[in-house]
């Protein structure tokens, strides 16, 4: 974790964090709109609020992956499985929105639904920070919007606040078309939250510091989330520690290939996992 020594007086709080994502992960790509800037539109934009208001945006969503589905397995999946997909493909990066610049600089952007478009064929996101939590010494206190707190508790509170002001709504919109109760869709977004920061530390090369603050972020009693961030540790060949997590959440990807389940599902034996972490390794 750093911390700038100075800001300039109308710089971002979260820029770098962004930045620094889309160095490691290229695969996102995180916009700031500025003072007078509109969300894209068109062009396979879609801003978060649409999404969750269940509608037309929604179906035109959801119509990306059933054609990924028929294209890569040949077959139709269930239209809760497709909307599983659908909703997992959002929630991994916004998550990312949250906690990137909390993991990286212990800043916690709120965002709201109608703060964020997202374009998933080409990895973008495009989002207006109105305000955002920090710690006390840090130099973005002195920026519009920022909100100082305690101690790292409440930073991690605010963390948890943050993702649950922006998801549960997305939650609502998706909810009826995937046949599953609250418990089941928090524990969807639960898996995002710590799956998306785990793999980004990974590639920062902090994965270490990250399995243990997820761990104090959601220690299995921060409703409305789902259980435990879950990470356990597995022995591997030459008593090598290889980590992994069990999740709180099926996609039931098995429906489509029951032989190919993730590698942190349930369903997945120890000894496989053991095994794809070697490979991998």
């Amino acid at each position: 974790m750093t911390l700038p020594a100075v800001l300039p007086a109308r710089t971002s709080p979260v820029g770098d964090a962004y930045a620094r994502l889309t160095e490691v992960f290229p695969g996102l790509r995180v916009d700031e709109l500025q003072d007078g800037q509109t969300p894209p539109l068109g062009g396979g934009w879609v801003g978060a609020d649409d999404l969750a208001s269940g509608g037309p945006a929604l179906d035109a969503f959801l119509a990306w992956d059933n054609a990924q589905v028929l294209r890569d397995h040949g077959r139709q999946a269930r239209p809760d499985v497709v909307a599983g997909f659908g909703l997992h493909r959002y929630t991994w990066p916004a998550c990312l929105l949250i906690t990137v610049p909390w993991f990286l600089h212990r800043r916690v952007p709120r965002l709201s639904a109608a703060d964020v478009a997202f374009q998933r064929a080409l990895g973008r996101m495009t989002v207006r920070v109105r305000g955002f939590a920090c710690l006390p010494g840090d130099p973005a206190a002195e920026l519009p919007g920022a909100r100082v707190v305690p101690d790292e508790e409440a930073l991690r509170a605010e963390v948890r606040a943050a993702v649950a002001e922006h998801v549960e709504p997305l939650l609502d919109g998706f909810g009826p078309r995937m046949r599953r109760g609250k418990r089941a869709l928090w524990g969807m977004a639960t898996d995002d939250v710590v799956e998306g920061l785990w793999y980004i530390a990974h590639l920062l090369g902090e994965e270490q510091r990250a399995i243990a603050e997820l761990e104090q972020l959601l220690p299995g009693t921060t409703g409305p989330y789902v259980g435990s961030a879950g990470f356990r540790e597995l022995t591997g060949p030459g008593g090598k520690r290889l980590p992994t997590r069990d999740r709180a959440s099926c996609c039931f990807f098995y429906t489509l290939s029951p032989e190919d389940t993730c590698a942190t599902c349930p369903r997945t034996c120890d000894a496989e996992r053991v095994r794809r972490l070697q490979q991998s390794g």
